[in-house]
């Protein structure tokens, strides 16, 4: 059995290889997706600048969500980060899962930001 630890590591290995094949630009900037164990967070980023553009979290004030770890809040993760980025005139974004699995609540929030209009 792997220990938490162990799995965190592993996680950031696999973001570090990650993130040296992705990188946000000006015209495409990244959306980067982080987890914990109580809440989701999405930020977008134009790696060039060194600029977080817009961000959205389950600690964000207007969010009425009873559990902040689930799937209801990925996707309330997803829908916010792609409303603040059309906002901003920005439609198109290169994904960044950070290291964790194309599955669950990553994916529902990815599925969320495309609804709401955000072309990966």
């Amino acid at each position: 059995m792997v220990s938490k630890r162990n799995k965190a590591e592993l996680r950031q290995k696999k973001h570090v290889r990650l993130r040296n094949r992705l990188s946000g630009t000006p015209e495409r900037p990244r959306l980067s997706v982080f987890r914990s164990d109580k809440h989701m967070y999405a930020q977008i980023i134009d790696d060039v600048a060194g600029n977080t553009l817009c961000a959205a979290s389950t600690l964000d004030k207007d969010a009425k969500l009873d559990i902040t770890n689930n799937i209801e809040a990925a996707q309330y993760v997803g829908k916010a980060i792609a409303e603040k980025a059309m906002a901003k005139g920005i439609k198109t974004v290169v994904f960044d899962r950070g290291g964790f699995l194309y599955h669950g609540k990553v994916q529902a929030l990815a599925d969320a930001a495309r609804e709401a209009g955000l072309e990966f």
